[in-house]
């Protein structure tokens, strides 16, 4: 019945399959940013703990009796780290952008995000009657000018600590603009947490943010985390509204046990480590400085290629070396990008020899 969309999407080089990848492969895909998806030791401290309680699994939701211990411990570990006043786990990174963007934006409200904003936030925003609006990718003055330009109850900004696809960093002026005009402004958090700040928690951390009223952070435990599931922090009142209004939140089974024990575990090892992990990424950074003689602020390198066909050869030129890279294609970009997630877990020597011949071959493919 679809086979002409699937003939439609091989002709323009957007065809895509799900993969098991050979395990030799050195992985320079994959947002396990510090390689903690391979600690054993951090693995088997959250199945000590899950065991020695009577439940393993969250059973129901979490407005039923799928509340587990674990889940409210981490929470309030999160928010003493944090400084936000609660903090409520989720399923999902996709399942929290749902629950904030369909639960908080009202009759009367309107909900601004950023052009990159994630896919999720942007397919949450189908499920609701209020206005949407887009302003230009971390303009501050794009976003004011909205604000001001606008009548609405509320306004309701989403934008993220660190951009997914481009790996930049979040402008700090879009928390001045929010907070002079007492904007809400959620912070997708999912790709800067555990990786950007003084103490490694995010894009808060790394301009040193206040945490106002009007602020809610939302980040994810399955990328620089290495586990799954996510959570919300906002001040007190604003969660529990969530925790009444979201329907991702009511009708969903609580988050997994055994995932938010193994996200607690490796937080407290992200933050006993911090000094070690920084150093890592300074120098990772460096590396890629060095290679392409850019300004590279985050694990996330990315290269612009601009055609499908060619960002598909890179990416299997870089397999056959030994090398597993993404290779990003519309309608996920706008036009095509080899993403290269600079893992602090691989030898720097490695990372090394990889960008150069990289840059080798990109060079070669120009002339």
């Amino acid at each position: 019945m679809y086979t002409k969309e699937v003939k439609a999407l091989k002709k323009s080089n957007r065809y895509r399959k799900i993969e098991l990848f050979d395990d030799s492969l050195i992985d320079f895909a994959s947002n396990d940013y510090l390689g903690l998806s391979e600690d054993k030791e951090l693995l088997s401290l959250a199945y000590k703990r899950v065991k020695s309680t009577k439940y393993h699994s969250p059973r129901a939701s979490q407005l039923v009796n799928g509340y587990h211990k674990i889940h409210k411990e981490f929470e309030e570990y999160l928010s003493d780290i944090n400084g936000f006043e609660d903090t409520i786990v989720v399923g999902s990174g996709y399942l929290a952008n749902i629950a904030l963007i369909e639960s908080l934006v009202r009759r009367g409200d309107i909900l601004i995000l950023d052009e990159d904003y994630h896919a999720s936030g942007v397919m949450a925003s189908k499920l609701i009657t209020s206005e949407v609006v887009y302003f230009s990718h971390n303009n501050a003055d794009s976003l004011k000018n909205i604000l001001d330009e606008k009548k609405y109850n509320r306004a309701i900004v989403c934008v993220e600590g660190i951009y997914s696809m481009g790996g930049d960093i979040l402008n700090q002026e879009i928390f001045t603009v929010c907070d002079k005009s007492d904007t809400l402004l959620v912070v997708d958090e999912a790709h800067s947490s555990g990786v950007l700040g003084d103490n490694l928690l995010g894009v808060y951390d790394y301009f040193n943010i206040k945490i106002k009223e009007n602020h809610i952070k939302m980040a994810t435990l399955g990328k620089a985390i290495g586990s799954y599931g996510a959570y919300i922090q906002a001040s007190s009142h604003i969660i529990d509204y969530l925790t009444n209004r979201a329907k991702s939140i009511i009708y969903s089974t609580a988050p997994s046990v055994f995932d938010i024990a193994l996200a607690d575990e490796n937080y407290k090892y992200i933050e006993k480590n911090t000094a070690l992990l920084k150093n890592k990424i300074i120098q990772n950074l460096k590396i890629a400085n060095d290679i392409f003689n850019i300004d590279q602020k985050t694990l996330i390198l990315k290269i612009n290629i601009d055609d499908n066909k060619k960002a598909i050869m890179l990416k299997e030129w870089a397999k056959n070396q030994g090398f597993l890279i993404g290779a990003i294609r519309p309608p996920t970009v706008k036009s095509s990008i080899l993403r290269i997630i600079m893992r602090t877990n691989i030898d720097k020597n490695i990372l090394k020899e990889f960008l150069s011949s990289l840059d080798d071959r990109l060079h070669r493919n120009t002339k």
